[in-house]
């Protein structure tokens, strides 16, 4: 092709590029297909660029610029693509310098590791050299002590040179090992350099030679593996003992090995030092096919114990229990202690108007509906300097639980009674529990300011309960009082100083602390809190403390007072905050060394309640397990969720609702808490179809909207009377109601009609009583119940009637029933529904 025709594409003619008296002529040279380049040519100018195929380029003088172009591209595009490949190219030959430096660097950095790593291969070669030949010359030094040794105790039998018999020891035992023989002469000889290995060399030398380094790889030396020092140790001990002569074998170390309930294989051979598969060959021995990884009861491991001669310990999974010292305390180390009041009495007999009084403050009028539901703990110091801790119960009968707990930390008990109401069922509970504990007894009498106040009634009604007072001549003290006047309370505390002293009441304070969980709860900020009474040891703040099922750490220690304190001695209530789960009202809490054995101690408690509910029932038989399903078919159930304030308040709204029911219906508790009410107890609750019973708690907002959106009720309960009794009022509507019947009429059957589409209709006579249309009847034959059911149809001539009176004809007809003859009674009768309440 021309240079002729590559110019205007329709045209077919050169393009000619005219501006002013320049003229440019764009030629372009094709090879195989491809432009080489583009040729602008001008009077003074020649540029080469770089082109695309089909592509003109060329430059134009700045006059042409403006120039008019009938067709064609302008010089003005003709500029930018020829600055576009200017750019280009040089873009591309940045690239490839930048690729040619990259590549260096890179070349570099790999001679540099590769330099480092021969470095560090000939230096690791020198070091096991040298330490080879140290080893050597002490194997030399050894033989010829023994020769030595040898010679002066029996003349040698051949004249060898000392030297060689111990070189030949040496190369003798490296020939053993493997290691090639190194002689050593009296001048250092210069390092051999390696050598490369003869192709002749068949592939055991290479497999013998050890792993492949680098420095091998590019230098083709040898250097085969060497031994570990522990290899090379033992070695050692073996040919001291072999040249010594000693060849007895080692004493069996005989090891105490504790043998649990259940134990592994293989940590039972680790417990005797045995190798894992000898304790399973002696398995295999006595026909128990275990692997190591198995579990074999603490008998079988008795057997393998014995069997390899090691002495047997038996411990059981209780044995965490010994973490908790149990300290005798001395003599000299005990020191008086406050003395613990619980107050006990009935309802609304004014124990906590009677604390308030002592301790100067109000806390009745803080308590829903005037009466305490919760236990509290106080400290008080009386005018003559004496501390006392008082703790005030419940007097409902729903807190049973509570005064029991209160009675068994308690050193003396203060019983009050209302002189106006006298003594009451919870007032003979109370003294039931003291005399249960076995603790002393103070009789305040109550309300003695009141009208119909009768002290001497109270006395005589106590007799009857085998409490005799010292105005009845007998040992118990009674004192008259009056919360609200303030008369008498003096008297009161010197009786119960009185008292305490005759007690001795002493405690060791510098002995790790045990306490007793007077009340838990779960609040928000500060998360399970505990109501402690300390009663032997201090509680100190960081103390590591495990309570019941629950463990943790002693962050705040906050008093009666609502102050933060650093430690509680004896006898001393206090907030204690850092468990990790809420704890149950009345366990024990004790102090331990370390956080694991208290994580243990709490995670075997939990497992052992876990276990002792699975148990439960488990011992039963298929006849009582199918006896008790269809009894629990038979019983109708009410679930409800619980809610509560405090861990107390939950026990006693539980045993409150167990109490309610009968054979018939019953309250089912699905789940009992602390704190306030959330998701999960929603959605438990939507699950069950069971309502939810928040007890001096709320629901959280998220709780709130997923019971709106589920329609789940919550009732808000402040008083245990009301919930009582609407929990009680809701299972009565699970009752089935009474069903009472109520004889109205006679009739008797004269003539018996078969009507066609109808069916048989007896023609009656009303004979007493009245006939009704949605009454109930039965069909008599001779005395006999034929059949009960109810009227299809009850006619007077041809009208449907509601009723019919007696005397009167009618005509009657059974619903599918027609076996009605002539001379049938039919007993007419109604039932009415009684409704039943617990």
């Amino acid at each position: 092709m021309s240079d002729e025709n590559n110019g205007d594409k329709k045209t077919g003619k050169p393009l000619t590029l005219r501006g002013g008296t320049e003229t440019s002529r764009v030629r372009q040279s094709f090879s195989h297909g491809r432009t080489k380049s583009v040729v602008v040519e001008k009077k003074r100018k020649r540029v080469v660029v770089p082109g695309k195929a089909g592509t003109p380029g060329a430059t134009t003088p700045s006059g042409v610029k403006n120039a008019p172009r009938p067709v064609g591209i302008s010089d003005a595009e003709m500029d930018r693509r020829i600055k576009a490949l200017e750019a280009a190219a040089a873009q591309e030959s940045e690239r490839q310098a930048r690729e040619a430096a990259e590549a260096k660097e890179r070349e570099e950095e790999r001679e540099q590791r590769r330099t480092e790593l021969q470095e560090r291969e000939r230096e690791e070669q020198e070091h096991q050299e040298a330490l080879a030949a140290r080893e050597q010359e002490k194997l030399e030094e050894e033989a010829a002590a023994k020769k030595s040794a040898a010679k002066a105790a029996k003349p040698a039998k051949t004249e060898a040179p000392e030297e060689d018999t111990a070189a030949a020891q040496v190369a003798g035992a490296k020939a053993a090992s493997g290691k090639p023989v190194i002689r050593r002469e009296k001048e250092p000889e210069e390092p051999r350099k390696a050598v490369r290995p003869t192709k002749g060399a068949g592939p055991g030398d290479r497999r013998s030679s050890g792993k492949l380094t680098i420095t091998q790889a590019l230098t083709g030396g040898e250097g085969g593996r060497q031994r570990s020092m522990a290899s090379m140790k033992r070695k050692q001990e073996r040919e001291r003992r072999k040249m010594m002569g000693d060849s007895l074998d080692r004493e069996k170390v005989v090891r105490d090995v504790q043998v649990p309930e259940a134990i592994t294989v293989q940590e039972l051979a680790n417990r005797m030092a045995e190798r894992s598969a000898a304790v399973v060959k002696a398995l295999m021995t006595n026909g128990i096919m275990a692997t190591q990884n198995q579990t074999i009861d603490a008998d079988t491991a008795e057997l393998i114990v014995e069997e390899f001669g090691h002495r047997v310990v038996r411990v059981s999974d209780a044995d965490v229990e010994d973490a908790i010292s149990t300290i005798e305390d001395k003599d000299e180390d005990l020191q008086p202690r406050a003395p613990v009041i619980t107050i006990m009495g009935h309802v609304d007999h004014g124990k906590t108007s009677v604390l308030d009084a002592i301790r100067k403050t109000n806390v009745v009028s803080g308590e829903a509906g005037g009466i305490t539901q919760h236990i509290g703990a106080y400290q008080i110091t009386t005018d003559g300097g004496h501390v006392l801790t008082f703790l005030d119960t419940p007097g409902h009968a729903a807190f049973t639980s509570m005064r029991a707990r209160g009675a068994q930390v308690t050193d003396i008990v203060v019983l009050v009674v209302a002189a106006d109401d006298s003594v009451m069922p919870q007032t003979v509970e109370a003294i039931n529990h003291a005399k249960a504990a076995g603790v002393p007894m103070i009789v305040a009498i109550n309300k003695i300011d009141k009208p119909g106040a009768d002290t001497t009634r109270v006395r005589t009604q106590l007799l009857q309960h085998e409490v005799v007072v010292e105005e009845m001549s007998g040992d118990v003290l009674d004192v008259e009082v009056s919360a609200k006047t303030g008369e008498g309370l003096d008297k009161l505390i010197d009786a119960i100083v009185l008292q305490s002293e005759l007690l001795e009441l002493k405690a060791n304070p510098d002995r790790p602390a045990q306490g007793a969980v007077i009340e838990a709860k779960l609040d928000t900020g500060r998360g399970p809190v505990a109501t402690v009474l300390v009663q032997t040891g201090t509680l100190k703040k960081g103390d590591i403390f495990v309570v019941g099922e629950q463990f943790g750490r002693v962050r705040a220690l906050i008093d009666d007072q609502g102050k933060q304190v650093l430690e509680a001695g004896p006898s001393v209530p206090v907030e204690v905050l850092g468990l990790n789960g809420t704890p149950e009202a009345g366990d024990i809490l004790n102090v331990v060394a370390s956080e694991a054995e208290a994580r243990e101690i709490a995670d075997y408690r939990a497992q052992a309640a876990k276990d002792k509910k699975a148990a439960v029932g488990a011992g039963t038989t298929l006849d009582q397990l199918l006896a008790k399903a269809k009894a629990d078919k038979s019983v109708s159930e009410l679930p409800i969720v619980v809610k509560a304030d405090v861990q107390g308040s939950t026990e006693a709204i539980i045993q409150a609702m167990e109490k309610i029911g009968n054979e018939e219906v019953r309250v089912r508790v699905l789940h009992a808490g602390v704190g306030a009410i959330t998701e999960s107890d929603v959605t438990l609750a939507e699950a069950s179809g069971a309502p939810i019973i928040g007890f001096n708690v709320r629901a959280n907002a998220p709780a709130r909207n997923a019971a709106n959106q589920k329609g789940v009720e919550i009732r808000y309960y402040s008083i245990i009377y009301d919930l009582v009794d609407d929990v009680k009022a809701a299972a009565s509507g699970l009752l089935s109601a009474e069903i009472k019947e109520k004889f109205i009429g006679y009739a008797k059957i004269k003539e018996v009609f078969k009507i066609t589409g109808v069916g048989k209709i007896g023609g009656c006579e009303v004979t007493e009583g009245v006939a009704r249309r949605d009454a109930g009847v039965r069909l008599l034959r001779d005395d006999v119940v034929i059949h009960e059911g109810k009227l299809k149809t009850l006619k007077r001539f041809k009208d449907e009637v509601k009723e019919v009176l007696a005397g009167q004809e009618c005509g009657m007809a059974f619903e599918n029933y027609e076996d009605i003859r002539e001379g049938d009674v039919i007993e007419i009768f109604e039932t009415e529904e009684i409704e039943r309440s617990l």
